[in-house]
């Protein structure tokens, strides 16, 4: 397996993680929320290629659907690794950011440029979290806490790059 020759026990915070579980692999999106520094970027960085190849171009009510089993599939992985890790939103979590980002990049305009600033804004809003995703991150726990915050930070950047591009 790809992840065979980790060294997962030289990283206490990882303790309970089970890459071979499907599990922990999707929570973790697929590896990508490995690294110890900035493991969101590094999680959202790796829903670019999979939105490329899976959801550039989908017509938006099989889009709703591929977001809205996303999110309740979210919510059970990060719920189910977060109790295994025992550590609620342990930074490592990045499926809640896939779908977060790929809020965001409903409707995305042609280009990379848009692609680019749909990322820089979709990372902004996540890391700030300004009210309420950050009354959202401190009160609402378990799976659903871990991605509701994601998908109003998705929300928020959907919505200005949307403006953004009614404007341009």
């Amino acid at each position: 397996m790809l992840f065979q020759s980790l060294n997962l026990s030289a990283r206490p915070d990882l303790k309970g993680l089970n890459l071979k579980n499907p599990i922990h692999l999707f929570a973790f999106g697929l590896g990508s929320g490995l690294p110890k520094k900035a493991p969101g970027t590094w999680g959202t960085v790796a829903a670019i290629p999979v939105w490329l190849l899976l959801l550039q171009g989908v017509p938006t009510l099989p889009y709703l659907y591929v977001l809205i089993a996303g999110f309740a599939f979210g919510v059970m992985v990060c719920e189910y690794t977060s109790r295994d890790l025992g550590v609620h939103d342990h930074g490592g979590i990045v499926w809640d950011e896939w779908i977060g980002l790929w809020i965001t990049y409903l409707w995305l305009p042609d280009g990379i440029g848009w692609l680019i600033y749909g990322f820089v804004l979709f990372r902004i809003f996540d890391i700030l979290k300004p009210w309420p995703i950050q009354w959202l991150d401190k009160k609402v726990h378990g799976g659903f806490g871990i991605m509701i915050d994601d998908v109003l930070a998705g929300i928020f950047a959907f919505v200005l790059l949307q403006l953004t591009a009614a404007l341009l």
